[in-house]
């Protein structure tokens, strides 16, 4: 590869760098909940629109932007680079003087408080960003990059489609196909380290939706009805007890983060819904756990003569790195964050719906550290002492540092060149 390219790739990112700065900023202070994102898709709209694109396609998925940029030099390739723009239904406790104070009064189950805890501001700011740089120098391009912006990848209302899955069913990515998809999130890693993982990046993931139903009734004579909150309660405790059923060296979660119910101090409701997830390390071991809360749900309402409905939602692949992939992309990261700062991460459960994208094309998804921690004795992440600390993402403190963004910016932008010349490819 040429270096003079890398050298202009990096400068522009530089110059760039304060617009990244305030997107950001402004992004971070006007968070927008999931299928829900039409200012955020308006800003990137007009942006995109700013810089001479072919093409840039609006209102897919609702709320998705894809900005099409093709290459003056000519090139088969296309690299799909990918950021998320919605956020969480999560108080903003991050301290800084653009934190959100936007609570959402019409959100399906809401009012909900709005913010970035998971740090999408970060990923669309850096991807404009990017297609700044990149459009700067399309006449060194061999091939066409895709910016493709992607809303309610924290997911949808229970009730309506999104994310990366509705984008692909919309065709959103069908002309030009990518011959490579690219993604990365925000990290409590050390400030511009990169993470990545061969094999699974992240875990798959499911929605579960129990309905516990009983027979509403006065509090004072629980005997006349049926009380379905005990069930509801010995539910949680035997998920508790689920991760010994299955294969140890495996992991798997079952977390009930919501629970609804429709009584009131003095009334024994009709029903109680839980609402959760399963994370499993191993996608196959999804259909066994899914059969285990199932059986747990099912049996133990009848336990306390009461009916389980169990609903599985929102099935989300695990984030795949093939083994040749990471090869490829090695001497790009290490290029762009050092040598001394590219490292192997352990597995995680989190997951992200850019798994759609990475499996069906190919290509990469990896991790950014933007917090202050540095990497200890065992090649943890541990906080740097005097630092404001590791906050995990989805923490209402969860905090990135503004001056790693640009090597967001400086990612993307290699990847990209890197693909569409041919150094970051699997073998044929």
């Amino acid at each position: 590869m040429s270096e003079p390219i890398y050298g202009e790739l990096d400068n522009r990112a530089a110059r760039v760098a304060d617009q990244v700065v305030r997107w950001r900023r402004h992004l971070h202070q006007n968070p927008e909940l999931s299928n829900r994102e039409d200012a955020t898709s308006k800003l990137i709209a007009e942006h995109l629109g700013s810089l001479g694109l072919d093409e840039v396609r609006t209102g897919i998925a609702g709320h998705g932007v894809v900005g099409v940029l093709k290459g003056s030099r000519k090139g088969d390739r296309v690299a799909a680079l990918r950021a998320d723009t919605d956020a969480l239904p999560v108080p903003d406790l991050c301290g800084v003087d653009f934190a959100s104070q936007v609570v959402d009064e019409n959100y399906p189950g809401g009012p909900f408080p709005v913010s970035h805890a998971c740090g999408h501001d970060c990923h669309t700011a850096m991807l404009l960003g990017a297609a700044t740089v990149l459009a700067g120098v399309r006449e060194s391009l061999p091939g066409t990059v895709l910016f493709v912006f992607q809303p309610a990848e924290e997911g949808p209302p229970v009730d309506e489609r999104g994310g990366a899955a509705q984008m692909l069913a919309e065709g959103a990515l069908d002309d030009p196909v990518p011959t490579m998809a690219f993604g990365f999130h925000v990290t409590p890693l050390p400030k511009g380290y990169v993470g990545y993982r061969v094999g699974n990046q992240f875990g798959a993931s499911c929605l579960i939706k129990i309905v516990l139903t009983g027979r509403q009734v006065h509090g004072s004579t629980p005997w006349m009805g049926i009380d379905p909150m005990p069930p509801a309660g010995a539910v949680l405790t035997g998920i508790g007890q689920l991760y010994r059923q299955v294969n140890a060296f495996d992991p798997v979660t079952v977390s009930i983060g919501h629970i609804e119910d429709v009584g009131r101090f003095n009334i024994i409701g009709q029903t109680v819904t839980l609402w959760g997830t399963i994370r499993c390390a191993v996608e196959s071991d999804m259909a066994d756990v899914q059969r285990r809360v199932e059986n747990l749900a099912t049996h133990t309402a009848q336990a306390y003569n009461c009916t389980a409905a169990v609903e599985f939602l929102q099935d989300v692949p695990a984030v795949h790195n093939l083994p040749q992939w990471i090869e490829a992309g090695l001497p790009t990261f290490r290029r762009v964050a050092g040598a001394d700062r590219v490292l192997e991460t352990p597995p995680t459960l989190g997951y992200d719906d850019v798994s759609e994208f990475v499996n069906k094309y190919g290509g990469l998804y990896v991790t950014l550290g933007v917090q202050d921690s540095e990497i200890g004795p065992q090649g943890m992440p541990q906080p740097t002492p005097g630092g404001r600390g590791m906050v995990m993402n989805h923490n209402p403190h969860f905090y990135a540092d503004d001056d790693t963004l640009v090597t967001g910016v400086r990612l993307h932008s290699h990847v990209a060149y890197d693909h569409l010349a041919g150094a970051l490819a699997p073998p044929s």
